[in-house]
């Protein structure tokens, strides 16, 4: 059974463990996991304009954190969850949330459970506008939602949930690893925000061009959806044929692939494809096999079209990366 504690208390705990790299920088400041939850960190760094949230944990027990009713002050956050589940967004997942000043946030659960890595990484805009001063001619661009947050909202609170693109992965973990102290930090961590949130803006941007035809998707639907990405995932180097996958989650094809790309923002094998030139990126960098053996792990026969296709993902050929 799982602990629970007041979001109050929860937080006090976290500030009695704040630690400086940089006694002179207060702009980043590292919370350390307190000992009776698990270990790890929530390190907090303030931009110009950006503040951001890296989470690194893993609790060893299961915890609750019961958070009051609040109004928000304005939000625009671009969130990127790699691995674990922390309060409702889920993992392997990418999300833009927004809400204007003054929305209501009902109290909620939080719920965190014990032996999940969680690696996160958090970029809010503050203030909330800063987007709107950065670009404002470019204001008409920007994705409906986020365009009507600025002009005229309608919702008080919404959230955009995507997956993570490999090259969002790779500005993430260039964040995670980020060398540098001082003001070349500053730098390179805004660049890399900043970075990670036009990726994100151009992503709303392909979904919506991309997605003339919806269906309504009832839970089971979604759980089936997702069962599909499971068996993709588990067979990502002799995957089934459309047709064969559709009828493993007991849906017809048509309705497999408008379904999947409502969900997920892409088509059944554009997600396969994104999934073995990332766990091909993987192998490549834990240097313990050859080119020609990662090409064969992630499904090429040939290793020219692997390569021809990785370099087409990433902009670089793999031995290169390698």
């Amino acid at each position: 059974m799982a602990n629970i504690i007041s979001q109050s208390d929860y937080a006090q705990l976290w500030q009695a463990n704040i630690q400086y790299l940089d006694p002179s920088d207060n702009s980043d400041a590292t919370q350390v996991c307190p000992q009776q939850f698990g270990k790890g960190y929530e390190r907090i760094i303030q931009l110009r304009g950006i503040e951001v949230l890296i989470i690194n944990e893993e609790f060893h027990q299961d915890l609750d954190v019961e958070y009051p009713s609040s109004k928000t002050e304005g939000l625009v956050e671009f969130g990127f969850n790699l691995t674990g589940v922390r309060g409702y967004i889920p993992s392997c997942v990418s999300f833009l949330e927004l809400a204007v000043s003054g929305a209501d946030y009902e109290e909620y659960l939080s719920e965190i459970k014990a032996g999940e890595r969680i690696l996160k990484i958090d970029i809010a805009l503050k203030p909330a506008e800063f987007l709107q001063n950065f670009a404002p001619e470019h204001l008409t661009h920007l994705p409906p939602k986020l365009r009507q947050f600025f002009e005229k909202p309608e919702e008080e609170i919404s959230v955009d949930i995507n997956t993570i693109t490999p090259q969002m992965r790779v500005a993430i973990e260039q964040i995670f690893n980020c060398p540098f102290q001082g003001l070349t930090k500053q730098l390179y961590l805004e660049a890399k925000c900043i970075e990670l949130i036009a990726l994100k803006l151009e992503q709303l941007k392909q979904i919506e061009k991309s997605s003339p035809k919806s269906i309504i998707l009832k839970p089971d639907d979604i759980n089936r959806i997702h069962y599909a990405k499971e068996i993709l995932i588990q067979n990502i180097d002799n995957p089934p044929s459309l047709l064969d996958l559709a009828r493993q989650v007991g849906f017809n094809d048509y309705k497999l692939k408008l379904g999947f790309r409502q969900e997920f923002g892409t088509t059944v094998f554009g997600y396969l494809h994104v999934q073995r030139m990332e766990k091909a990126r993987q192998l490549l960098l834990e240097g313990r096999m050859s080119v020609k053996e990662v090409a064969c792990t992630v499904g090429y026969a040939n290793q020219s079209r692997f390569a021809a296709a990785f370099r087409k993902r990433f902009g670089v050929n793999p031995k290169s990366y390698q």
